[in-house]
C-alpha cells in the first residue's frame, strides 16, 4: 500500500512537500498519526522544515472526499481523519492526504462535532423554505419576503456523461462546474409552492426517461415491481433496490451486508428528513444516496486503474 502525503497549507510554495511513503505491513493497521509523525519527521529534516518548522501536535490529516446531496449535486471537500484512526480503513490505496493545519482530533470528537452540525443544519432548515423553480436552491424566511431567482421550467437530465436541462437540450456540459455555469432560461420570484403539474415531475431525469419519451410512454412495469412498490407504499425506488440486492447477490455480495448497508443509509435519511419511516419518500431517498455512493465507488476504481497504469 503507497500513500502520497501532501503538505500544502501554506501560500508560500517553496514550503510545500510532497512525500511518497510505502506502507510497512504494521502501519495499515496502525493509527493514522503515526503517518503524520512520520511525514512531520521527513519535513522538519529537510530544506522546507528550515523555512516553516512544522509541529505534529498542532497539524491533522485530511483526504478528498466526494459527496452527493439531495439535489443530486455533486462536489469534492476535504475529510478530516481521526487521529486514532485505522490507516487501512480510511485511507485508499495511491490515495493523496493533505496535512493541514489545526490540531487532530479522535473518531468520538468527530462524531460529536458532525452530530451537533446535523443538529444545528436541522434547527436552522425548520425557519426556512427551498426554492421550488428547478436550477434555484435559495433559501429564505417562511412566508417571505420571497427573493428574486433565476430557474429552468424542466429538471435536469443527467444521461450517460452529459449534464443538461430539459428544457434546454442543445446547451450541454459534461462535468459538474460546467453544469453550474449553463445559464437559466427564465427568471422570476422565488416560491415554496408547487402547482399540481410540477408535483407530479421527476426532480431529475435519466437515460430511461429518454427512451421513454422518444418510444412515446413509460415502459410497463413487471409484476415484480409492482409488487416491490406497493410494499414500498408506492416508491418508485424500491425496485430497483431489490434488483440491484438480487445482482449483487450473484457477484458474491451477501444479502446481509446489503441489507445492513441499506438499513444504515436509510436510518440516515430518516434523521435527516424527519420522515416517517414507512414513508415511501425515504426509500427513494435510499435508493438515490445509495446510487451516488456507489457511482463515487466506481469513481474511485477508475482513478485508481489510471494510477496503476
Amino acid at each position: 500500500m503507497k500513500v502520497f502525503l501532501r503538505y500544502e497549507d501554506n501560500e508560500d510554495e517553496s514550503t510545500h512537500k510532497t512525500l511518497k511513503i510505502t506502507l510497512p505491513k504494521s502501519w495499515k493497521t496502525g493509527p493514522t498519526s503515526r503517518l503524520l509523525g512520520q511525514f512531520v519527521e521527513s519535513y522538519n529534516g529537510g530544506k522546507e522544515g528550515q523555512l516553516n518548522t512544522l509541529e505534529a501536535d498542532k497539524l491533522h490529516l485530511s483526504i478528498r472526499h466526494s459527496t452527493t446531496n439531495s439535489d443530486a449535486e455533486e462536489s469534492t471537500e476535504l475529510k478530516d481523519l481521526p487521529s486514532d484512526g485505522i490507516v487501512v480503513e480510511l485511507i485508499p490505496d495511491r490515495d493523496d492526504v493533505y496535512i493541514c493545519h489545526g490540531p487532530s482530533r479522535t473518531s468520538e470528537e468527530i462524531n460529536a462535532e458532525r452530530q451537533a452540525q446535523i443538529e444545528k443544519e436541522k434547527e436552522a432548515v425548520k425557519h426556512l423554505s427551498k426554492c421550488v423553480h428547478f436550477g434555484c436552491n435559495k433559501r429564505f424566511p417562511k412566508g417571505g419576503p420571497y427573493p428574486e431567482c433565476q430557474y429552468h421550467t424542466g429538471p435536469p437530465v443527467f444521461h450517460e456523461t452529459a449534464k443538461f436541462w430539459s428544457c434546454c437540450p442543445n446547451k450541454k456540459a459534461y462535468d459538474w462546474e460546467e453544469f453550474q455555469s449553463l445559464p437559466a432560461c427564465q427568471s422570476g420570484t422565488c416560491t415554496d409552492v408547487r402547482d399540481e403539474e410540477s408535483d407530479k415531475q421527476k426532480q431529475f431525469l435519466g437515460g430511461c426517461d429518454i427512451r421513454e419519451k422518444m418510444n412515446g410512454g413509460p415502459k410497463l412495469r413487471s409484476i415484480d415491481d409492482f409488487n416491490a412498490s406497493a410494499a414500498a407504499g408506492g416508491s418508485e425506488g424500491a425496485p430497483a433496490l431489490e434488483r440491484l440486492r438480487n445482482v449483487l447477490e450473484e457477484l458474491s455480495v451477501e444479502n446481509e451486508l446489503f441489507d445492513q448497508v441499506l438499513e444504515g443509509i436509510k436510518k440516515d435519511v430518516i434523521a435527516k428528513t424527519g420522515s416517517a419511516e414507512d414513508d415511501a419518500s425515504v426509500v427513494d431517498e435510499v435508493c438515490k444516496d445509495l446510487g451516488g455512493k456507489l457511482k463515487n465507488a466506481m469513481k474511485a476504481i477508475a482513478v485508481e486503474q489510471l494510477r496503476i497504469k
